[in-house]
């Protein structure tokens, strides 16, 4: 039995390897706000443009916002500061011309420009982020296992023993998991 127990840690160290570290993560993307229009006050009174912007992607935690402007700011609110363009309440000020925030929890961000009748006119940004990225989906990986490292001597198992195998299965998986994670 330990034989087949240690072939079947090996297999289970294998795939988890063999799958982007084991964490599930895909790379994090770096967003330009406005693409090639930038971070300013929107013209012809678009006062929808950067809601259009962010209704175009998906942001997921990990993520960041680049910032890039001239004469302006960004400022990081609560919903209450983006629905009224108040600046009081900012949590966070940039005005170097070129900010990138991170995006680091789910759930939504709100930013303002921190001129008043910029952020009236249509700059402010709302962003909903969801969870981490998921790993694309691939075939998994074909092993192949010859019936003899299976078959051991003994007697036929029980109908009880099917849950003792699934209990240990299990049991290997969550250890192989945890040594992953130490590692």
């Amino acid at each position: 039995m330990a034989p087949s127990l240690f072939s079947l840690f090996g297999t289970c160290m294998l795939l988890l390897a063999s799958t982007n570290d084991g964490f599930g993560v895909e790379a994090e993307t770096e967003f330009k706000v406005g693409d090639d229009f930038g971070w300013q006050e929107p013209v012809n009174n678009n006062t929808a443009m950067y809601t259009q912007w962010a209704a175009r992607n998906r942001f997921r935690v990990g993520d960041s916002l680049s910032f890039e402007y001239k004469n302006d700011s960004v400022l990081e609110v609560d919903k209450w500061g983006y629905y009224h363009c108040s600046s009081s309440n900012a949590t966070i000020a940039f005005n170097n011309g070129n900010s990138v925030i991170k995006l680091d929890r789910p759930g939504p961000f709100y930013f303002i420009s921190g001129t008043l009748d910029h952020c009236m006119n249509g700059q402010h940004l709302l962003v909903e982020v969801m969870g981490l990225h998921p790993i694309p989906h691939s075939p998994p990986p074909v092993i192949s296992v010859t019936p003899e490292s299976y078959s051991a001597p003994g007697p036929l198992p029980s109908s009880s023993s099917g849950s003792l195998v699934s209990a240990t299965i299990s049991s290997v998986l969550f250890i192989s998991l945890v040594i992953v994670k130490i590692a």
